[in-house]
């Protein structure tokens, strides 16, 4: 959720703290802040409410001088959005500041032991509480920085990445995490700290992940030096991520979402690059080549996943059971970790998250693996923590992802799904060749057929222009595209702010429509395929009741364009690949809703990018 920055090297570190916090806006905050050792050993900290131009705009008549220095956007959890609670924050005498995603959980009995020690606190976040305990642990046992965060460390519970420097040590920057996203990116006699790739890429490609429970000393001129909770000295592993700085800017769009929109036949290219064999029309992936045994043994396949990607894993389902003949049970990853679910050794779980760092996704993985189950993961994050504790998995290469809404995720993870389902029949004998064959080569073309809705934007802009006044919205549709209506009005929601819910056709008789008026705009996500005349139906009752309807149908359809408001024609597919374009024409229709009613596409409010805490 937050998004963490830190410098130390031999250049002016406040600007490149702001541009890191700039690229880490799409994660979503509510406030920033910044912390520097000036030239003259001074500790300066600086942190407002609001967005990182607020931070600016504040800072430009303090000292900012200093080669060392740690910033943060934060997300509020403790406490509410204020300059107080923003970091970083200090320790009682002012010689550590500190930065912090995650949540201590056992803060306030760690809060209670320092005020019985004198300590006083100036806001309401556990973070302070983190702080003032290094500080406590350092005077009190006259520890070095890296010693006290290690053994401060040791009496915390919870969820953490951080930063902190000292006053008197500027040749020193202190990191850790555990259950939080942190990478260090190692420059020529500089070091970077990000949330994540995008505040680091400009400097340089080469990172050390890590991992949980792990701290590290930064020390200016020197080897980094890692070790973890236990003590053990751990040896740095440098590694290369394979990002561009062009692949984190607009590239000329006026909002990321935009721009992700349109890489989709770009992004499924990459995804289905390598593994998708035009020549031989044949998919190849290394996990069902080297872990196939397990999906054959597996009794069952879990899907767990939070928002978008627990939609991706709906379809997931459909696909699995259809031609694999598994059964599958898709579950809500923030509900399954306190479900006390029955999970067998011989499961399979598949996690899917597009950061690879949900943390309700992480703790499901957790569970899954110690009853022995097999951890088979879809993300997009090379080194995320999920990556890094699955058995196997397939990346879906999607490239970075900055909009809030996710949209290329959706259709790689759908990509990726597809392929794993179709991989898996194949060397399980469960579909016929004929069927195998026609999907792969239909799968093929999807990239080519988006391009082709995406030519058609004017349409769907100028069909958005009416719907503006609406607010209330409801999406129908069945079989693989019942997930999709969810799908999209999940988008709507989220960057328009106009209620919407996604519901299978048939189950509008069983209460929405009682909602649908003329005032009511549905939307009907109904290409023509095995439940055509059963959608079609539930079109006549929402127009027998004056319903508003945008269809999503086939080209050539002419059925449904009789009695629609309006239609958006999609190239016809296999009917399990048809989610990768009825999705498109909802993306669209969701972002331009958003942009006539003036919304931040791109920032929509009370909404972080990364879910990294409970």
């Amino acid at each position: 959720m937050c998004g963490i920055v830190g410098y130390l090297g031999n250049k002016q570190a406040f600007p490149i703290l702001i541009k890191g916090l700039h690229r880490l806006e799409y994660r979503g905050y509510d406030s920033a802040g910044v912390a520097l050792v000036n030239n003259n050993g001074e500790l300066n900290v600086y942190k407002t409410k609001g967005k990182v131009k607020n931070l600016e705009d504040y800072c430009t008549d303090k000292d900012i001088s200093g080669t060392v220095g740690i910033a943060h956007t934060r997300w509020a959890t403790h406490g509410e959005p204020s300059d107080a609670n923003a970091h970083p924050h200090y320790s009682q005498t002012k010689n550590l500041a500190l930065i912090h995603n995650g949540i201590i959980e056992n803060y306030l009995t760690l809060k209670k032991f320092l005020i019985s020690k004198g300590y006083t606190f100036k806001s309401e976040t556990d973070t302070e509480v983190l702080v003032q305990l290094i500080e406590y642990v350092k005077t009190e046992h006259k520890l070095s920085l890296y010693d006290a965060v290690h053994q401060a460390l040791t009496q915390v519970i919870g969820a953490y990445a951080i930063g902190i420097i000292e006053r008197n040590n500027p040749n020193v920057l202190v990191a850790a995490r555990k259950s939080s996203p942190l990478i260090l990116g190692i420059g020529d006699n500089e070091f970077f700290l990000g949330s994540d790739a995008s505040p680091i890429i400009e400097y340089t490609n080469k990172v050390i992940y890590l991992n949980d429970e792990e701290i590290v000393k930064i020390e200016r001129n020197k080897e980094v030096e890692i070790r973890n909770l236990k003590n053990v000295v751990l040896k740095p592993e440098i590694k290369e991520i394979e990002m561009n700085l062009e692949d984190i800017e607009k590239g000329g769009f006026p909002h990321f979402m935009l721009k992700e929109i349109f890489e989709q036949p770009k992004s499924l290219n990459l995804c289905m690059n390598g593994r998708l064999q035009k020549e031989l029309n044949e998919i190849k992936l290394s996990g069902i080549t080297d872990f196939g045994d397990k999906f054959e043994k597996a009794n069952r396949i879990l899907i767990s996943a939070c928002g978008t990607s627990w939609h991706a894993g709906l379809i997931g389902k459909y696909l699995f059971e259809s031609f694999c003949h598994k059964p599958v049970s898709v579950e809500v990853a923030s509900e399954f970790r306190y479900r006390n679910p029955v999970i067998y050794s011989n499961d399979v779980l598949i996690p899917i998250s597009q950061s690879g760092e949900t943390a309700d996704t992480l703790a499901a993985i957790k569970l899954a693996k110690d009853k022995g189950a097999f951890i088979y993961g879809i993300c997009n994050v090379v080194g995320s923590s999920i990556s890094r504790m699955t058995d196997s998995g397939t990346y879906t290469h999607a490239g970075p992802e900055i909009g809030v809404a996710s949209t290329k995720a959706f259709t790689t993870q759908v990509a990726v799904l597809i392929m794993t389902a179709l991989s898996l029949a194949k060397r399980m004998n469960t579909i016929e060749d004929s069927q195998y064959k026609k999907i792969v080569s239909s799968l093929a073309k999807i990239p080519e057929q988006i391009q082709e809705i995406l030519d058609n934007k004017e349409q769907i802009e100028n069909i958005s222009k009416i719907f503006t006044y609406a607010k209330n919205f409801l999406y129908l549709g069945r079989g693989y595209n019942y997930p999709v209506a969810m799908e999209g009005a999940l988008k709507l929601k989220e960057i328009s702010y106009i209620h919407a819910e996604g519901y299978p056709a048939a189950e509008m008789k069983h209460g929405p429509i009682a909602l649908i008026d003329e005032e009511m705009p549905i939307v009907v996500v109904a290409p023509h395929y095995s439940t055509y005349e059963k959608i079609l139906s539930n079109i006549e009752e929402v127009k027998a009741r004056k319903g508003r309807i945008i269809a999503i149908v086939s080209k050539g359809d002419t059925e449904i364009k009789k009695i629609a408001d309006y239609c958006i024609e999609v190239p016809t597919t296999e009917e399990c690949l048809s989610p990768l374009l009825t999705v498109i024409p909802l993306q669209l229709l969701s972002y331009y809703i958003a942009v006539a009613k003036g919304r931040n596409v791109d920032q929509p409010r009370n909404l972080a990018k990364s879910v990294t805490v409970e």
